[in-house]
């Protein structure tokens, strides 16, 4: 047996019609090969499906019965078909996101994750927290299919894009005299006790701001903690100095200040990262381009205002 699915649509056609003329307008072929095509199909199914006579047709029970298997399979190909198009356009489907613990206190990411539930609702987004150095494993293994991370050393394996340059902050306690200040130097906060990241945590800032203060001297660290979010609250406590990103000023509290630090150099880089030897989903492909947009458009406002000021 080796029915197609050409014939099934014909017979559906024939089948509603109950006239062969109507039935190969409908499907824009002539009557006669529709009619040829008609017999071959009952051949297949060895049942007489229409009766026929001069002036009329008609379905039989076993037309009727395969009527309606007919329009059931019809219908699941064309749902299937719709539902491989709806994933391969990045409609449906799962997206999963690594990001270090500072990504969502970025705008133009909180956004973008907001943006992207609303046009894509059917997409499972799965957002997984975690530090920069722990996301490395899964995008290699495609268990992640994007990361978002502070900079650091890559495979060759991975794919980077920077997406934001973004200043850092010093966090000073408030009963701390650099507190009464507009802004500090690294030179001034190496000199202070400070309340860092545990090296074993593998956060992308640790080298970074590390380089940074070395380059004024052995910096004092008197706390490790594993969070950015325990490192404000010790500040806060009066245990030391730190420095994080410029997106964790959102958390404001009373016992301490965020203050610009000015040498030039004090930034840090959140990238967006995938891998090379695993094709993106269209979702990923989706996402990707949200959040240049979105970084786009954040940078453009900032442009303005400046320029307004």
């Amino acid at each position: 047996m080796s029915i197609e699915l050409r014939h099934l649509r014909y017979f559906v056609a024939v089948a509603e019609e109950l006239h062969f003329g109507r039935a190969a307008a409908r499907l824009n072929i002539s009557q006669p090969p529709l009619s040829q095509q008609i017999q071959i199909l009952e051949q297949q199914v060895q049942a007489r499906l229409f009766a026929r006579t001069n002036r009329s047709v008609s379905l039989t029970a076993a037309g009727t019965q395969f009527l309606q298997d007919s329009r059931q399979i019809l219908f699941q190909v064309d749902e299937a078909a719709a539902r491989a198009a709806r994933l391969h356009q990045g409609e449906t489907g799962e997206l999963r996101i690594g990001f270090t613990s500072s990504a969502p206190f970025i705008s133009a990411v909180s956004e973008t994750l907001s943006r992207f539930r609303r046009d894509y609702p059917e997409v499972h987004l799965q957002t997984r927290e975690s530090n920069t150095r722990e996301q490395i494993a899964p995008l290699n293994a495609g268990t992640l299919d994007l990361g978002l991370m502070r900079k650091t050393q890559l495979p060759d394996s991975l794919e980077r894009q920077v997406i934001l340059h973004e200043p850092l902050l010093a966090m000073i306690p408030g009963d701390n005299p650099l507190a009464q200040q507009r802004s500090v130097t690294l030179a001034e906060l190496v000199a202070e006790p400070l309340v860092f990241f545990d090296p074993h945590v593998g956060t992308g800032l640790y080298d970074d701001i590390l380089g940074l203060l070395r380059r004024f001297g052995t910096p004092l660290i008197t706390q490790e903690v594993g969070e950015a979010m325990t490192i404000i609250g010790l500040v806060a406590a009066g245990l030391g100095v730190s420095i994080l990103p410029a997106s964790f000023q959102r958390v404001q509290l009373n016992e301490m200040r965020w203050l610009p630090i000015s040498d030039p150099d004090a930034v840090s880089e959140m990238w967006l990262v995938w891998s090379k030897h695993h094709e993106p989903s269209q979702a990923a492909i989706h996402f990707r381009e949200q959040l240049s947009a979105a970084i786009s458009g954040q940078f453009f406002s900032e442009n303005t205002r400046k320029n307004v000021q």
